[in-house]
């Protein structure tokens, strides 16, 4: 019997985890037995992925920078690349705070649920309250200043100082390659393999994401059996869903406008990378594949695609910091707090430089969303209201990331003339093969 793929056990670990959640409410002493017997395993399945957090940051932003090899490659098509890449994750990250502050899925849940999920979820809420208090106390400029750590070593002790890890490990890397080859290639090696064995582990605890996912689920019924909290989790998923469909939307436009490419030659050619995408939720394993469509049928040049692509599946993953974008607020929502046009820029900031650091693998972005929340005071345990829907989500953001990757891979293409037509490419081939 073949075995079932993960996104179904997680699927049927959700629906397991409503039934018994929904049926522990009817015994007396259920909610006693959950949070003494079943939640723990939910709260390890977390602690896991916040476990990994920074070793993940470090491993694969140092990885992503050193592979660039010569800073001279960053002049042309290095530093388009790399600011393209910015620009569009800016927007999927403004995109993503517009559609969860208009629609408001978290507003939905009622005080007494918000009550309850605060004290249930929330105990150190006297310690977040204080935390936001000392960022509005904060000068204008205390952000830049708090980018830079005085000790790297006291940095990765918490998931609160995510953005110094991440200056840190950019910081690194171009070292790195700014040194002899030769001699940078030790720690070269250690840092690939490094990053090879923090993708393990991630493959290794989504592996008891089923079981988490139960955990979680029959935990947050048993705690806070309200509708209204399934009701905000369907408007949070609508809403990720429609900022990443708006995501899709601007790529076409963008690819029109700046290639004078059809719509539906942009999408027919990498239809079937998305397809993969969504299935495998992971932008690596769908590179191959996102390389082979991009060249053979958008016409884009293999020594840009080779550049380009590779540097995408690392640092550019609009759908994922959409959804933190829009997680992070649904959060803050759900716990009644009110988030800063001050915070919310930071958010911006935060989620573009964390999606930098995002594995392309699955699960990655939900440990990249610790590093968001911690940014702006919001309860981690919050986490736990969105996994259950978060794998499903997590098919769609790669679908995003992998469009987006192709996309500015055709306007690096264009902007160096290296755009050509796919067809004409056939038929040289076919010439070729004939003379």
């Amino acid at each position: 019997m073949k075995k079932l793929a993960l996104h179904w056990k997680i699927l049927i670990g959700m629906a397991l985890g409503v039934i018994v959640g929904l049926l522990m409410t009817k015994v007396n002493g259920g909610m006693g037995i959950v949070q003494d017997w079943i939640k723990p395993f939910g709260n390890i399945f977390i602690n896991s992925l916040k476990l990994i957090a920074i070793p993940l940051i470090l491993a694969a932003l140092i990885k992503g920078v050193s592979d660039l090899k010569d800073i001279s490659k960053l002049s042309k098509m290095g530093t388009r690349t790399i600011l393209i890449y910015i620009t569009t994750t800016i927007i999927a990250v403004s995109v993503g705070l517009i559609l969860v502050n208009t629609i408001n899925p978290g507003k939905s849940i009622s005080e007494q649920t918000r009550s309850e999920m605060v004290e249930n979820y929330s105990r150190n809420t006297v310690k977040y309250q204080e935390t936001a208090l000392k960022q509005k106390e904060s000068g204008p400029l205390q952000a830049l200043e708090d980018l830079v750590p005085q000790n790297i070593f006291e940095a990765s002790t918490s998931n609160k100082n995510m953005l110094q890890v991440i200056f840190f490990a950019i910081f690194f890397g171009i070292g790195l390659i700014l040194i002899p080859e030769e001699k940078g290639a030790i720690v070269k090696k250690f840092f690939d393999g490094f990053n090879d064995v923090i993708l393990k582990m991630v493959d290794l605890i989504m592996l008891a994401a089923p079981y988490g996912v139960f955990a979680l689920l029959v935990a947050l019924v048993v705690e806070s059996p309200s509708v209204d909290l399934f009701k905000a989790l369907g408007w949070y998923s609508v809403t990720v869903v429609l900022g990443l469909v708006t995501m899709i939307g601007i790529y076409i436009l963008i690819v029109a406008f700046y290639t004078k490419k059809n719509p539906k030659f942009f999408i027919n050619g990498i239809s079937p990378a998305q397809l993969l995408a969504f299935s495998t939720s992971s932008s690596a394993a769908t590179l191959p594949v996102t390389m082979e469509r991009v060249t053979e049928h958008l016409g884009v040049e293999e020594e840009v695609a080779s550049f380009v692509l590779p540097i995408g599946a690392t640092i550019n993953m609009d759908g994922t910091s959409l959804y933190q974008a829009v997680a992070a607020v649904f959060i803050a929502q759900a716990f009644g707090m009110d988030l800063s046009f001050g915070t919310q820029l930071g958010i911006i900031a935060t989620a573009t430089l964390a999606s930098i650091g995002s594995a392309a693998v699955p699960g990655a972005g939900m440990v990249m969303l610790v590093g968001v929340l911690g940014y702006a005071g919001i309860p981690e345990a919050g986490l736990a209201l969105i996994f259950a829907v978060d794998r499903p989500l997590d098919m769609c953001r790669t679908t995003v990331n992998v469009t987006g990757d192709a996309a500015v891979s055709m306007i690096i293409a264009k902007s160096i003339g290296k755009l050509g037509d796919p067809e004409l490419k056939d038929w040289d081939d076919h010439y070729e093969d004939v003379r």
